[in-house]
């Protein structure tokens, strides 16, 4: 190959310096600022991530998220392939650009847009042909990015080809950053293959260049195709300066997005350099949409995921927050998301951001006297030394089936147990956390803890998923926690007590804090195997659906609620059950509020079939 001009410049390489010039000053300086962000723990953290052998992990789940799309991949092949076509492909168009300056013209690898432009400034002659790899590899490469593009055009307009109900709606700053990616790609080709009987080309530039030489010879006349090559630099300047306002923003962030998440830095509020990555991070894929029951079945589309991370880069903070007080902390949109953006955790922070400090002091009460009697508070009582400790917790104490279930399987098998909250106790401390009052919750945590203390109790047992979560992640106790699904399952094993079959057809619904987000989904199956047959559906496991009664919701209307109960029961149940089993009380209610099918708690069926 030979250079075609001495100096290596043409003028329509000035739009894409110049996109090239100011999105690397961007990126510097939002670097700069997201860095200044972190508490000084976290840059410790960071720093100390970077310098580590744990960077490696880090990059390779770089190349395999950013680049290749795995995650997508294992949801949806066809979206999987898309985003690989275009993110590696366009990568490795990059990559190799940059091997054909070393190789043929080193003496410009200090010209920005050489690589780029590698087709326009050299020529192929007879004795330098080594370059036929690369050619090769270079149209291989450009027809998987071509390729990936189509299935990106057929999904905007036809996007249940791809198997998704909903998708995105663009804003005038998407539109134009689609646009311009969209069009960069066939004006690369274009060119490229116009040039291809100087430059030189392979299967698919040359092949093509062959049929536009057959109506025109438009190397002779090279006033016809320089306007593609000015179209393709401007194409890339376009995209590059409105990458950072657009849905693409995340080109830039995930990377670092995965660093940090890495580095074990955690979101503290949406302003902290963590929270604003992490909100930059999503690039509104769509594809947590279909997933969120709050869209597809109550048709609440502003409380999607992606339009509450919208609404946080738009400082729009009255509707996010309006998305964060309807939305079911269910996580369903956590787990879609190829990212792993946790949404959850960024609302709940919005949440606690508008509790005022009036409404975070409501439970000063549990370490005060009353002030006119004298006396000490209700809650406060001395409990006993015992070996397990039962707390039913606020939701199944208003769903007693459960609790008398419970009581009965605790005396058949003979452990020494206190119910600490048969008379009524003080609540865990997540339903007010949830709600953003962080130091309200404390006070909680603080009280409950002393009291668990006191009985030198080895495990504790409670009936509600919120509970166990948040007595299992948030409190330090020196005991086992436990769901009673889990403690059922140990007392079968150990024949503590024992049960009768009775060859009910039964479907369980795994409640969204005990599987989805806690990771308990064995247990319960292993109990319910014990009394009856166990029928399968699609929504197992972590595909699980929420109930509607969500008690992380503030403002979810009780007609929405019923209409996603009820959604969720038909879809549950369409292979006839006998009985549909949970184990959360917050979901027994909600079902049985449809009355469609006889819903119990699975403390409920063994406590029926116990052998006594």
């Amino acid at each position: 190959m030979q250079e075609r001009l001495v100096n290596s410049f043409d003028p329509f390489v000035i739009p894409y310096t110049f996109g090239l010039i100011f999105l690397l000053t961007y990126l510097f300086i939002a670097l700069i600022r997201v860095i200044q962000a972190l508490p000084n723990d976290d840059k410790f953290k960071l720093l100390k991530h970077i310098f580590s052998l744990k960077i490696f992990k880090s990059m390779k789940e770089i190349f395999l998220e950013c680049l290749l799309h795995v995650k997508i991949w294992k949801k949806n092949w066809t979206l999987g392939y898309m985003h690989t076509a275009l993110a590696f492909g366009w990568f490795m168009l990059i990559i190799l650009g940059h091997f054909e300056v070393q190789l043929f013209a080193p003496h410009r690898l200090n010209l920005p847009w050489y690589p780029i432009f590698f087709r326009y400034f050299m020529m192929e002659t007879e004795t330098t042909m080594q370059g036929s790899f690369f050619f090769f590899m270079m149209d291989l490469t450009l027809l998987l990015v071509l390729s990936g593009l189509v299935l990106a055009i057929i999904k905007r307009f036809r996007r249940k080809l791809f198997g998704m109900k909903r998708t995105t709606k663009l804003r005038w700053n998407d539109q134009i950053a689609v646009i311009a990616l969209w069009s960069i790609f066939p004006l690369r080709f274009l060119a490229e293959s116009f040039y291809s009987e100087i430059s030189g080309g392979s299967f698919l530039t040359a092949g093509m260049g062959s049929i536009f030489h057959w109506f025109y010879n438009f190397t002779e006349n090279e006033i016809y195709i320089r306007p593609i090559w000015w179209a393709y630099s401007i194409a890339l300047a376009v995209f590059f300066i409105m990458l950072p306002w657009s849905r693409f923003t995340h080109i830039l962030t995930e990377p670092l997005f995965i660093i940090m998440r890495n580095a074990g830095i955690r979101e503290e509020h949406r302003n902290s350099g963590y929270g604003k990555v992490e909100i930059y991070s999503c690039s509104r894929c769509g594809i947590c949409l279909d997933p969120c029951q709050l869209v597809s079945v109550a048709s609440l589309r502003d409380s999607a995921a992606i339009n509450y991370t919208r609404h946080l880069r738009l400082w729009k903070s009255e509707k996010a927050h309006q998305a964060a007080s309807i939305c079911l902390m269910c996580n369903r949109c956590t787990k879609a998301c190829p990212v792993g953006v946790d949404t959850a955790a960024l609302k709940l922070n919005t949440k606690h951001e508008v509790v005022t400090f009036h409404t975070d002091q409501q439970y000063d009460y549990l370490t005060s006297k009353t002030a006119e009697s004298g006396a000490e508070p209700a809650i406060a009582k001395t409990l006993e030394p015992t070996d397990v400790i039962y707390f039913a917790g606020c939701m199944t104490h208003l769903t007693p089936a459960t609790k008398l279930a419970m009581t009965k399987i605790l005396e058949t098998s003979g452990e020494r147990f206190s119910f600490i909250d048969e008379d009524g106790s003080i609540c865990c401390g997540r339903p007010v956390l949830l709600a953003g009052a962080r130091k309200s919750a404390n006070e909680l945590m603080k009280k409950n803890a002393e009291l668990f203390k006191q009985t030198n109790a080895k495990i504790l047992v409670t009936s509600c998923p919120i509970c166990y979560k948040f007595f299992k992640e948030n409190y330090d106790l020196d005991m086992r926690v436990l769901h009673h699904s889990q403690y059922i399952q140990e007392l079968l094993k150990e024949g503590k007590i024992k049960v009768d079959p009775n060859g009910a057809k039964i479907v369980f619904h795994d409640p969204c804090e005990l599987g989805r987000n806690s990771g308990v989904y064995d247990a319960p199956r292993e109990v319910l195997k014990s009394v009856g047959e166990l029928q399968s559906t699609a929504y197992d496991g972590a595909e699980s659906l929420c109930c509607g009664h969500s008690i992380a919701t503030e403002s979810l209307p009780y007609r929405k609620r019923h209409m996603i109960a009820n959604d969720a029961v038909e879809k549950l149940t369409t292979d006839h059950p006998d009985v549909l089993a949970t184990a959360c009380p917050a979901c027994k209610k909600a079902f049985s509020e449809t009355n469609k099918i006889a819903v119990k708690d699975l403390a409920e069926i063994v406590a029926e079939n116990l052998k006594c």
